[in-house]
């Protein structure tokens, strides 16, 4: 039976990837900030053999001690993870300052956030005793892959903060090197998702489906699809991969 950590479980990917293994019968793990927030707002859109199957871990990853808490949670719970999906994000150090540069703190967030934490879990849970981790993925942006069109946003410096594609550009690195290290044994691929609907207004949207092959944003189900095949076997010959799905925004 699979274990899966999903990290970020509440987000818009996250808790998308959470309810479809859920409903096929996995275990899942995901971390949260707050969980009884979490509890309250997505207590309507599992059903209780579901939330039987769900653990939730309360940490904060920016906390010194948050490795170990996952460690520690895991142990307890006789819990060996056999799958990791990468997906916590904070918005708390995408912000700009007025001059439009990005603080120190803010790009160490970042950067954090999305490669060293990763990181440093991923070797953590593979070096434990009881270690079964056969898949790590990443959850990246079409950003990591190319710079930003500022033509499609109204307030491009705010909108679209100079940071956050170069740690996402830094994470399918990451991929690549962890795909060499960790093999032959554990596979690592990454998926970048261009833009899901939802998260922008009208406008926007119109503005978006000029500039993509397909004329379409992305929807919530459509991020289930990849992730589901790369932990799979039918992927078992893929790692150290950056699987695109972005309506063909990185062919332009």
């Amino acid at each position: 039976m699979k274990n899966i950590l999903i990290t970020g479980g509440s987000g818009k990917v996250g808790f998308q990837l959470l309810k479809h293994f859920l409903a096929n019968g996995l275990n899942v793990i995901t971390t949260s900030t707050n969980k009884n927030r979490f509890l309250t707002e997505k207590k309507n859109e599992l059903t209780e053999e579901q939330f039987d199957k769900l653990k939730i871990i309360e940490v904060n990853f920016n906390d010194s001690d948050a490795e170990n808490i996952i460690l520690n949670f895991l142990d307890f719970h006789k819990i060996s993870i056999t799958d990791i999906i990468h997906n916590a994000r904070s918005l708390e150090f995408l912000k700009i300052d007025d001059d439009k540069s990005i603080s120190n703190r803010n790009f160490a967030g970042e950067f954090y956030i999305d490669v060293i934490f990763p990181y440093r879990l991923t070797l953590a849970i593979k070096n434990k005793s009881d270690n079964e981790l056969a898949n790590i993925i990443f959850i990246s942006s079409m950003y990591g892959v190319v710079g930003p069109t500022p033509s499609l946003y109204e307030d491009f410096e705010n909108s679209s903060p100079i940071h956050y594609g170069v740690c996402k550009a830094a994470q399918i690195h990451l991929t690549k090197e962890l795909a060499v290290r960790l093999a032959p044994k554990i596979r690592v691929n990454c998926v970048s998702f261009g833009g899901i609907k939802g998260r922008t207004d009208s406008e926007f949207e119109k503005r978006y489906l000029n500039l993509t092959p397909q004329k379409k944003m992305l929807i919530d189900e459509d991020v289930i699809g990849p992730v589901d095949y790369l932990i799979s076997e039918n992927s078992k010959n893929m790692t150290g991969q950056n699987l695109k799905v972005d309506g063909g925004w990185t062919i332009w």
